[in-house]
């Protein structure tokens, strides 16, 4: 019953927020535009997939990604666990195994994500194999892992969020002035990608009970923000990846011309 009655609850609350939505959009496909829906059953068979699948999703969510990610911060965040030697005061540095599950759950979830998957297929496919899959994926992925790494170092140390998010838009603006155009849009895009089904759960948990366990720290104040710092980074790590491979490319050049000189 108890599951039936959370099922319940879900649903009822998902079909409220969807409501909206579908409102918006028969009321312009048959007030606006005028004209009848195609394939209606498909329509309707593909709607209850999507309601039910995000019923099911939010309570994954509630039961299992939301307690394991604050779980997993309380057990690092145990003075028990950080500090090195009874009664020693606990410093940032002690804090190194956290530093390190923060960077594989941000690359392993960000390999992962669907959204992030589905736009590296697409540009590899509209760039002709220009743009590698994989490589896109990978850089997203280092770029989320390194930005939640330095999310968790600001929680446990307290600095305010505002000196690094400035600091990295300012890194941003510098990359976009020399990056290869057409790289740019691609990784501004890639910021937001990641803050999708996989990767926001688990981050949003882990910033949370990073804060609530950090002494000093406030779930409120310092819990929140992780996920500004997932979508800046990789719009770095992006740019950075493509002026490699610029560079890296040049420099083949000049070697292939060097030696057809020679």
């Amino acid at each position: 019953m108890h599951w039936f009655g959370m099922f319940t609850d879900v649903l009822l609350s998902t079909m409220r927020d969807v409501l909206p939505i579908v409102t918006i959009l028969v009321f312009f496909q048959f007030a606006i535009l005028r004209r009848p829906l195609a394939n209606p059953k498909k329509l309707i068979v593909g709607f209850l997939c999507v309601l039910f699948g995000l019923v099911l999703f939010l309570i994954g969510l509630e039961q299992a990604l939301f307690p394991i990610g604050r779980l997993m911060a309380s057990q690092f965040t145990d003075p028990a666990f950080v500090q090195a030697l009874p009664g020693e005061a606990v410093s940032w540095h002690n804090y190194g195994w956290v530093y390190a599950f923060a960077f594989a759950v941000g690359f392993s979830t960000t390999v992962a994500e669907p959204a992030l998957i589905a736009v590296a297929l697409k540009a590899n496919e509209l760039s002709n194999g220009a743009i590698s899959s994989w490589g896109l994926r990978i850089a997203v992925a280092v770029g989320v892992a390194l930005g939640i790494s330095l999310g968790v170092f600001r929680i446990v140390t307290g600095i305010p969020i505002h000196y690094f998010i400035i600091s990295g838009y300012i890194i941003v603006v510098v990359q976009t002035l020399f990056a290869p155009k057409m790289i740019v849009p691609l990784a501004y895009d890639s910021g937001g990608v990641t803050t999708s089904t996989v990767t926001v759960p688990l981050v949003a948990a882990l910033g949370l009970g990073m804060a609530e366990n950090v002494p000093g720290r406030s779930a409120l104040i310092d819990g929140f923000g992780l996920i500004a710092f997932a979508s800046l980074f990789p719009i770095i790590s992006v740019m950075a990846y493509a002026q490699l491979a610029e560079w890296r490319a040049g420099r083949r050049k000049r070697r292939q011309s060097a030696a057809a000189s020679a």
